[in-house]
């Protein structure tokens, strides 16, 4: 396992500590040669897969809140991490507990996130799993999640599909396991939002010559009357050839065509230019959905350092859960107490900018609408709150 530490870096030259009081020390734990950043995979930008390392979107946070943290004689100490394995990761997270950090942050599998949570007795933010079980039946009591859960995306676009009434599916999904967990989050969310599922047909990307009719997306949007196609492609490279090669002259949604995500860098509102303009100033390159959890995670530390400079530990993890945030999405976000989820809006997108917003206009709920994305507390399988 290697560790880079940028504390050095980010405490010192942007975050001096103040007299008298006692920084918050966080670590992030990434994974060490992460298959998603490889070239291929960034060169081909497919919608809703990252587009660099968390920790450029934790500098950028930090970068924003020092003459918060200034002016509130508070500090944050950021330290880095990445780990090749469950057990390294783990290793990592007790390391790091040992060392003082009040607050872990981590871009990992679903597994290795539990693995991490359930060796430390520390706050963990997770930046980058969508795992619905996270939130579900594997949750944790101090596991909080800044990235919309797949159930969450999924509502998103099941909202949108309504609003159009576009009622008629065809489902297309993949071979990958992720693919069968997503299209179990995507069947929850049609069901919710009474639509209807045509026909549901598997797809495969393959050199066999007896698998060619998997792949061909003529054959496959053959014989059936629907109203959009709903593909779930974790890989993403199926689903990115779908659109405008249906049988029928229909949208697209899913993974490709029309997307839910957390971020798009052409969103126009409520600030969002400005931030994306200064995270591409940062990074050299356009800010994505895992980059505003990333985001949103030094922006954590950052409120939760200047409201309570001086600590200790236990308070920090005690007002954590019940922090309000701003995502710069044009309402407060907080951490639903019975998953430890966000609350967010969902962008939609079609890739070349924002196309809505989900919830969607007039949708009622009866506290919070956006408790109308995700499983809501009457679903909830979690046993313990954060």
């Amino acid at each position: 396992m290697r560790r880079s530490f940028v504390a050095t870096a980010l405490a010192a030259a942007l975050l001096p500590l103040a007299a008298g009081a006692a920084a918050l020390k966080a670590t992030v734990i990434g994974l060490e040669d992460d298959p998603r950043l490889e070239r291929t995979q960034l060169e081909r930008a497919y919608l809703g897969h990252p587009g660099g390392p968390a920790l450029d979107g934790l500098k950028v946070a930090l970068d924003e809140g020092r003459f918060e943290l200034e002016a509130a004689g508070a500090a944050v100490d950021l330290a880095s991490a990445r780990a090749g394995s469950l057990a390294a990761a783990r290793a990592a997270a007790q390391a790091a507990e040992k060392g003082g950090a009040a607050v872990l942050l981590t871009d990992l599998p679903a597994d290795w996130t539990l693995a991490v949570a359930d060796a430390v007795r520390l706050p963990v933010l997770n930046l980058g799993e969508p795992a619905d079980r996270l939130r579900q039946q594997d949750c944790r009591p101090r596991l909080l999640h800044l990235i919309p859960s797949e159930r969450m995306r999924s509502d998103a676009l099941a909202q949108t599909l309504v609003s159009r009434k576009w009622n008629k599916l065809l489902l297309l999904v993949g071979p990958r396991p992720d693919d069968q967990q997503r299209a179990a989050a995507a069947q929850a969310s049609i069901r919710r939002y009474g639509l209807q599922v045509v026909a549901s047909k598997p797809f495969k990307l393959s050199g066999d010559p007896r698998e060619r009719e998997l792949a061909n997306p003529l054959l496959l949007t053959a014989g059936s009357g629907y109203d959009a196609v709903w593909v779930v492609d974790s890989d993403g490279e199926f689903a990115r050839s779908l659109p405008y090669r249906t049988v029928l002259p229909r949208p697209v949604v899913g993974d490709a065509g029309l997307v839910a995500l957390a971020w798009h860098a052409q969103f126009e509102r409520f600030g969002a230019p400005q931030v994306s303009r200064r995270f591409a100033k940062a990074a050299r390159r356009a800010m994505t959905a895992q980059d505003w959890a990333a985001w949103m995670g030094g922006k954590a530390l950052v409120s939760l350092a200047a409201s309570l400079p001086k600590g200790p530990a236990a308070a920090w993890a005690q007002a954590l859960p019940k922090l309000a945030l701003d995502g710069s999405k044009g309402t407060a976000l907080s951490f639903r107490p019975w998953d430890g989820q966000l609350r967010q809006t969902l962008l939609l997108t079609d890739g070349q900018g924002v196309v809505s917003q989900a919830p969607i206009e007039g949708l009622l709920h009866p506290s919070n609408v956006l408790d109308t994305l995700g499983a809501d507390a009457p679903e909830k399988s979690c046993k313990t709150a954060p």
